[in-house]
């Protein structure tokens, strides 16, 4: 049985635009990716948080709970990007591309995948902490 070619900046490219919702796991494994199903339910959870936080403000217990995930589920997917975007070529091909006769010559493609993925990371990051650090010295 022949194993179908897994593109390493591919599934970088969906964990940066679509890992928040497990696009890149299930690339990488199938619809059955139990982790993958579980992107999908964080992130429901997180929008859910949000969209409550909106409507509520910062006083609403279930948004004060779900809002977090939200931001968990996003930097794991920022994190995953960066991990699938720096995994060797060689060690790519043995553990996703043993079987499928083709080798990854990731290049370029990989490289900005990562880059695009440190900024957006960095950034989310100083907005939480901004935005965390203000709601705890205005509560004082």
């Amino acid at each position: 049985m022949t194993q179908t070619f897994k593109s390493k900046t591919l599934a970088a490219s969906l964990a940066l635009l679509l890992g928040v919702v497990g696009a890149h796991r299930f690339y990488l494994k199938g619809w059955r990716d139990t982790l993958g199903w579980l992107h999908v339910a964080l992130f429901a959870l997180g929008v859910w948080g949000a969209a409550r936080f909106i409507d509520f403000g910062v006083d609403d217990f279930i948004a004060r709970v779900a809002l977090p995930w939200l931001g968990l589920i996003v930097g794991l997917a920022l994190f995953q990007a960066i991990l699938i975007g720096l995994t060797p070529d060689a060690r790519w091909d043995a553990t996703r591309n043993a079987g499928a006769g083709r080798r990854t010559s990731s290049g370029w493609g990989a490289v900005l995948v990562v880059i695009f993925a440190l900024l957006i990371g960095t950034a989310a990051l100083m907005g939480g902490l901004a935005f965390g650090l203000q709601q705890v010295f205005q509560s004082r």
